[in-house]
This record gives C-alpha cells, structure tokens and sequence, in this order.
C-alpha cells in the first residue's frame, strides 16, 4: 500500500530519522513519529522536509528495495505492524490493500470513521491504524485539516468560495472575522462519529493567490451582504 521511494538509500532514509540498522521496527515508528511532528507544517516546519520523514518511514518499510543491498535482512521478532490509511479512507472507509510483516498482502475492509490509534483485527494479528497526511489534507484527532487558495481580497471581507475536500466539493461561505482570521470551521465535515467519538469538523486555511480574481458574482454578493448588515 505505501509508495517506496527509490531514490532513498538505507543509509539516508535512517540518518532522516535518527535511527540505524540495530533499532527495532517499534523504534523506527516511534523516531517517525517524532520526526514527523517536528516537521509538519502545523507545528512550525516545512513541507519538503515533512515529504523527507514520510519518504524515509516508507523507504525503511521496504528495504529489499536497495539495490545496493546484498545481505538479507536478519530476520527479528517484530510487533503487529500500523495500518497507513489516508484521510479520504478514514472519512469513508471501504477496503485498502496491507503488506503483512512476512510479504503477504492482505485485502481489509474497514469502516468509517477510524481515528489515529484505533486498532484493527486482520489475519491474526491487530494493526494499529495511522492516518497520513495525504495531498494537503491531514487529521487531527477528529478533525480534517486542508488548505484553500483564494483571492487576496475575500481575506479582507468575506465571502463565498468552493472548495475540494476529500468527500467531494463544498461550497462554503466565509464572513468576515473568518477571513481575517484566515481560517473557517465546517461543522460536522470532518471524521464521522464512530463508538464514543462524535463528528468532527472541516478546517479550511485561507491562503492568499494572487492569481484569482474576485469573480463579478462574488463583487456584487458582498455589496449585498454589506448593504444587509447595514
């Protein structure tokens, strides 16, 4: 299921993530997600170097994939393994194709609504579930996270935008304290209620592109809006 990236050696992929070939399949996880909170973008780090930890995780999965590699790999007990789901499977559900730790692959059907940390039971064994950042959209807890390009000037006065979410387009209205503060809540759009957990919500960051203009539609929507709230 997760994407190998060749262009990754061993060696690189482990000094990304601060471990080396002596550490556990439990460490490896654990340096990941580490590595991985420093580098989101959400907490003060940068996109590329976020791609650079996911690339490492994944290229640590499949290290028959070197090239270079000559020796086998020493086999090792190992724990039950995580299940990587995107977001769009966590919010729908429906079945995902899983590598078992001895090659195996399996087909799982899973539900919606599953959360980071939730457990699966599959072919014997119970695989923890990790939801991946996944084409700008991430979870957290249980919210869904994205981010929409808009016009410069709906950040100053509101306004009414669509946007592209993993369950489809939404037509979203923002007012005005939601576009200065460049972020709107969807209520209900994130994960749905499963077991203890209720709904979710969609959060939309507002990011500025020059390149869109605000359309004639949207012009008069606000001179009405304004004139209303008048």
């Amino acid at each position: 299921m997760s994407r190998t990236a060749p262009d990754m050696t061993l060696k690189m992929a482990r000094e990304v993530l601060g471990v080396s070939s002596a550490s556990t399949p439990a460490e490896v996880r654990k340096a990941f997600r580490a590595a991985a909170k420093r580098a989101h973008p959400d907490q003060g780090g940068d996109e590329g170097a976020f791609r650079q930890v996911m690339d490492a995780y994944q290229r640590l999965q499949d290290p028959l994939g070197d090239r270079f590699v000559q020796a086998p790999v020493r086999a090792r007990p190992t724990p039950d393994p995580d299940l990587e789901i995107s977001p769009k499977l966590a919010l729908e559900g429906g079945d995902v194709d899983h590598r078992m730790p001895d090659g195996q692959f399996i087909r799982i059907t899973l539900p919606p609504g599953l959360r980071s940390g939730d457990k699966v039971q599959a072919a014997g064994h119970e695989l923890s579930v990790y939801i991946r950042a996944h084409d700008g959209v991430l979870v957290r807890g249980d919210d869904v996270w994205m981010t929409a390009k808009v016009a410069p000037g709906l950040l100053k006065k509101g306004g009414r935008i669509t946007v592209d979410t993993p369950l489809g387009r939404r037509s979203i209205w923002i007012d005005r304290k939601a576009a200065e503060r460049g972020l709107v809540r969807v209520e209900g759009e994130g994960l749905p209620a499963r077991g203890r957990r209720e709904a979710g919500h969609l959060f939309v960051r507002l990011a500025a592109n020059p390149g869109l203009a605000d359309s004639a539609a949207l012009s008069l929507l606000r001179r009405f809006a304004a004139a209303w709230a008048a």
